[in-house]
């Protein structure tokens, strides 16, 4: 089958190698019923593949559901999923059917499926097994003829190793993987994806097509994109609206871009030349840590004065230490302790300091101030502040109560 023809079914922009790979396999494995992983990080395009499946199908005429798991309170899921009996808890006031009893015969979509309680992946992975479940508060076994495509956006692997993610489970999903590259790896794509998205917004809100400069086409293709195709889009909105100008230069699209340096943070971070692997093993709860980091950079002018001024005070070389490699290692510099200096003939315009102790924040520092942030500034409502994060809300209430900030 033709791939453009995919895309265009589908409304799938783009040219990379790995795109192109993730929906031929998607195409391929659709007329069978095997299970499908589908992997990448938050906001690259996953949802768009369990349906090239669905419709690719011989389900296609058969339901079709797409269940969020990370948005589903844990105490609720099992009956969402599985159905209930009237009676089963409180508020249980009638027999509800579960999605898996509803889309029998069809395709049901788990997303975010690494956010599953322990509980509930035992249950799924009965399902998978023999088609069986049981109703939250019946001993009836019954059955459903389903097939199951999953996607997630954290590392499996490292879930595996923390015992949040049944080994058995996951290769059980994993029997055909999909992963989505992320934007930054569709250099070319990017430009693409933006005009399109600058064009539909011009339609929605009727107005001219923005459009870019050479050095804004420039900026916008070096710039990481930690927030993939979601943040793209968003952006093209936010400039298609505020701007009045249409013409969009470098120094405009800069101010949309959260902290353009980011790319020249060290590897783990910036990706640079981190592994795939390491790449998207920061995803969903490191996200936070972007946010973070993000919020530092309006600090970041005062923290480079007093790093310099301690540096000098230390008798050390300040020329080489320039603007772009204080944006790029700040975040992990923690200067010595500077003890109190006197007034002497060889140094006249020393004055006396104050003793300076720099506070070192580690990764659960930084994720527990910006989960803090978040909340204040979404007023304390955590399905926003879990939005603004980019993660799923179970993760959030999660760690609101590891980091004891209820």
């Amino acid at each position: 089958m033709d791939i453009q023809q995919v895309k265009q079914r589908f409304a799938i922009i783009g040219n990379a190698p790995e795109l192109n790979r993730a929906i031929d396999v998607a195409v391929q494995v659709a007329p069978t019923d095997l299970s499908v992983l589908i992997t990448g990080e938050s906001g690259v395009g996953k949802e768009s593949f369990p349906q090239i499946i669905h419709q690719y199908s011989h389900r296609k005429h058969g339901p079709y559901i797409a269940v969020n798991c990370g948005a589903i309170p844990e105490g609720t899921i099992d009956s969402e999923l599985f159905g209930h009996e009237k009676g089963s808890f409180t508020g249980a006031l009638a027999d509800r059917k579960g999605y898996f009893e509803v889309a029998d015969g069809g395709t049901i979509f788990l997303d975010e499926v690494g956010e599953l309680p322990l509980a509930t992946q035992a249950r799924l992975l009965r399902v998978l097994e023999s088609g069986e479940f049981i109703r939250v508060g019946s001993s009836k076994t019954m059955k459903t003829n389903v097939r199951i495509v999953a996607a997630t956006n954290i590392n499996m692997v490292e879930a595996i190793n923390t015992n949040r993610f049944r080994e058995d489970l996951y290769y059980r999903l994993n029997t055909v993987p999909i992963f989505v590259p992320p934007l930054r790896d569709r250099s070319d794509d990017i430009l693409r994806l933006f005009r399109k998205f600058a064009a539909d917004f011009a339609e929605k809100y009727r107005m001219p097509v923005v459009q870019l400069t050479e050095e804004a086409k420039t900026v916008l293709t070096s710039y990481r994109w930690p927030g993939n195709i979601r943040q793209l889009k968003n952006i093209a909105e936010q400039i298609s609206i505020i701007e009045q100008q249409r013409e969009i230069s470098a120094t405009i699209l800069h101010s949309y871009l959260p902290d353009y340096t980011f790319d020249k943070m060290p590897a783990i971070y910036a990706g640079g030349h981190a592994s795939a692997s390491e790449q998207r093993s920061f995803n969903n709860e490191r996200e936070i840590l972007y946010q973070i980091l993000f919020d530092m950079k309006k600090d970041m002018t005062d923290l480079k004065l007093l790093v310099n001024d301690v540096m000098q005070k230390n008798g050390m070389e300040t020329e080489a230490f320039h603007d772009k490699d204080f944006k790029a290692y700040a975040p992990f510099y923690h200067p010595e302790p500077v003890q109190k200096e006197t007034h002497s003939a060889s140094a006249p315009n020393i004055q006396d300091t104050e003793e300076y102790v720099e506070e070192s924040y580690s990764l659960e520092d930084m994720e527990k101030e910006a989960i803090r942030k978040a909340l204040e500034r979404n007023g304390g409502k955590r399905k926003n502040a879990a939005a603004d994060l980019n993660i799923s809300e179970r993760t959030l209430y999660r760690k609101i109560k590891e980091y004891k900030l209820d």
